[in-house]
């Protein structure tokens, strides 16, 4: 396979990812409910937790923010959580959280074409990159993609 036709079918898998975020809705916030796959490593999902939540950054700034995390309890959403505070961010989880400054988070993340799919989703932010596992992580395998709307948070 070349490289312009892998790139083509990154391409192709991203624009299809982004097509699918609006199917897959929660109760009243609208967010997707959080699932992750299953095989991932406990390095992969730290290696792709660590990269999202650095991009997620910079569009939502820790400090004044308490992310609420819709998690599912895999070794990814355990991962991100850890991310996100180790980068300044308060996270409630289970807890009903209240205040103005709270972003609900939704992500999933899972496999196509032997590579990682990965997706952060707030109610006006979505990021998703698609990643390869290697032994001792991941890495990224394409650009970072961001879809905002204008809604708050």
């Amino acid at each position: 396979m070349s490289i312009v036709s892998t790139r083509r079918n990154i391409l192709d898998l991203l624009l299809c990812g982004i097509a699918l975020a609006g199917c897959q809705t929660l109760g009243g916030s609208g967010l997707i409910a959080s699932s992750a796959y299953s095989g991932l490593a406990p390095e992969a999902a730290n290696a792709i937790a660590d990269d999202m939540v650095g991009r997620f950054a910079e569009h939502v700034g820790p400090g004044s923010n308490t992310i609420q995390l819709k998690a599912d309890g895999s070794v990814f959403g355990q991962s991100l959580e850890t991310s996100l505070k180790g980068w300044g961010y308060a996270v409630a989880t289970n807890q009903k959280a209240e205040g103005g400054n709270l972003v609900p988070l939704a992500y999933v993340v899972d496999t196509f074409e032997n590579n990682v799919l990965a997706r952060l989703s707030t109610n006006s932010l979505t990021l998703t990159r698609v990643y390869t596992v290697t032994t001792t992580g991941a890495a990224p395998a394409s650009p970072l993609s961001v879809m905002t709307t204008g809604q708050g948070g």
